[in-house]
């Protein structure tokens, strides 16, 4: 496999309305979803190939997620189900830039996946293993997610680790901040937003905040500023890539398009030398974070290969990396 991508499965329950909030929409329809799930399914649209482990409800949402990983050449061998836990639901409102959340996840059954549950052979074959924080906040999935990154390692894996804090779904930040600097260490390329940049690093400079998570251990920090682009950093260079400008409509899945997209393009590189393929690989992700940017959801919003190139096409050439040093 080029990338294993390891945690939640749910539905994102989309609102009927934009610029309300929870308690104001009207209805929600569902759509499949859950940050590491997309992951998978951006990159097998973009050419990689591509695994998913975790776990769903043995529900009618667990199958239908299961029948879209496959209808995407996801592989599912490391799906399981649980008779005795629920898929996880995700209800969502867009009342500004910034979505709500209310998750249905007591015990949701992505929370249960086991360590002995893990599928060694994709784990232990693959190019990259993709996780998020969501599967830290309980156990079991904390410790299988542990376990995974280990066997990864052991045989040279690229650990990609996308912060994705959802406060709701932590007992408390310390918890959170705790579980997520235990993991850092883990991982070789580390992506955080804005506001998690800040939260990990008690800063919003991107510059410096950005130093002070590569000092934790990652060899490319990156940080997604929306409609700015991103900042990246590694051991040889730094600077800003500067975002598409499209009209969006949803930002949902648009960081985990950027990320299936970014891993699509370092998995095709030596694992051992990233650095000088780091600005165009980024620049690509910008582009299908864009165009996830201008449809609605997650997972049916995700760009094929083709229309990255296609949009890349058309966009004026520009300098990519901006204030980059060496």
């Amino acid at each position: 496999m080029d990338i294993v991508s390891l945690g939640e499965a749910l539905i994102d329950m989309f609102p009927a309305e934009t610029g309300k909030h929870l308690i104001e929409v009207s209805c929600f329809t569902p759509k499949p979803g859950g940050a590491p799930a997309n992951v998978a399914v951006a990159a097998a649209r973009l050419g990689a190939s591509t695994a998913f482990i975790g776990k769903v409800g043995q529900d009618f949402f667990g199958e239908y997620l299961q029948q879209v990983l496959k209808g995407e050449d996801v592989e599912t061998r490391g799906l399981r189900f649980d008779p005795d836990a629920r898929t996880t639901l995700a209800l969502i409102a867009q009342p500004n830039e910034n979505n709500e959340y209310i998750f249905y996840r007591n015990l949701g059954a992505d929370q249960r996946l086991r360590p002995d549950e893990l599928d060694r052979e994709l784990l232990t074959k693959t190019r990259a293993l993709h996780i998020g924080s969501i599967s830290l906040t309980d156990e079991p999935a904390r410790s299988a997610t542990f376990e995974a990154v280990r066997l990864a390692k052991q045989n040279n894996a690229l650990i990609s680790f996308d912060v994705n804090y959802r406060p709701a779904l932590w007992r408390s930040r310390d918890d959170a901040l705790a579980e997520i600097a235990a993991m850092l260490p883990n991982a070789n390329v580390l992506k955080v937003n804005e506001q998690e940049l800040e939260l990990l690093t008690k800063t919003s400079d991107v510059e410096k905040g950005s130093a002070l998570l590569f000092a934790r251990g990652p060899k490319l920090v990156v940080v997604t500023l929306g409609a700015q682009g991103s900042y990246f950093r590694s051991a040889k260079t730094s600077g800003y890539v500067k975002a598409f400008k499209v009209d969006a409509i949803d930002s949902t899945g648009c960081g985990d398009a950027f990320v299936g997209a970014l891993l699509t393009q370092l998995v095709k590189s030596d694992l051992n030398d990233l650095d000088a393929h780091f600005p165009n690989a980024l620049e690509y992700a910008n582009a299908a974070g864009a165009i996830t940017a201008t449809r609605r959801g997650a997972i049916p919003a995700l760009p094929t290969a083709q229309q990255v190139r296609e949009f890349l096409r058309m966009v004026i050439p520009r300098i990519g990396v901006l204030g980059a040093d060496e």
